[in-house]
């Protein structure tokens, strides 16, 4: 009775996946999360309401209120800049994604400290009192404010978190390829040389005289 035969350890094993491909695919996916939610969030908490005070009439009392975009129209401009620097990020190369990468993240830096500068700023509000009294100077009472002008600090440091993973990861990302160009007729494909001309043929010599070719090359 033979014995049975003992499995092979000597099997070399197969390729192992390499680290730094899917090291690189998840810092791009959080960069998109973040920056796509950094501007949302930045856009969304602008157009809501940040304070709210009361001016003081000789009839009684005139509640007033103000939003982000009458308070500071900084975020908002900076979060839809900083949108398009998270898209351009995928267009350029080496030196030009390192500088768009700087965009977005001075981008969501500004977005943030004009937040939180704004969130005690009440000066819109003061200017919104006078405009309903018609008086200049009119002054505002029990000023309240909202949490909102911290969510669009938060939409801030999330377009910043971006900016500082393009940074340092940026150089590993894929990038638009120039392989395909668009051809004549308006579809997109690899672009071919035009093929030689049969001096043996008359009608591809006219054609090519048509196309402005030299047909004797």
């Amino acid at each position: 009775m033979s014995a049975a035969p003992q499995p092979r350890t000597d099997v070399a094993p197969g390729p192992a996946q390499p680290a730094e491909p899917r090291s690189a695919r998840r810092s791009l996916a959080l960069a998109l999360l973040a920056g796509a939610a950094g501007a949302a969030l930045t856009l969304l908490a602008a157009s809501r309401t940040w304070a709210t005070g009361t001016a003081v009439l000789a009839q009684g009392e005139l509640p007033r209120s103000v939003t982000g975009s009458d308070v500071t129209g900084v975020p908002g401009a900076l979060a839809v800049v900083g949108l398009a620097a998270l898209v351009a990020v995928f267009a350029v190369r080496r030196a030009g994604r390192l500088a768009v990468a700087a965009l977005l993240a001075l981008s969501g830096l500004g977005t943030a400290v004009a937040a939180a500068l704004g969130n005690s700023d009440t000066s819109a509000l003061r200017e919104k009192a006078s405009t309903a009294v018609g008086l200049a100077g009119t002054d505002v009472h029990r000023v309240t404010h909202t949490a909102w002008p911290w969510v669009t600090a938060v939409g801030g440091l999330l377009l910043l978190a971006a900016g500082l993973l393009a940074l340092v990861r940026g150089r590993h990302w894929p990038a638009m390829s120039g392989r395909y160009e668009r051809t004549p007729g308006g579809a997109r494909g690899p672009r071919r040389a035009p093929a030689p001309t049969d001096p043996d043929r008359p009608e591809e010599i006219w054609k090519s005289l048509d196309r402005g070719e030299d047909p004797t090359r």
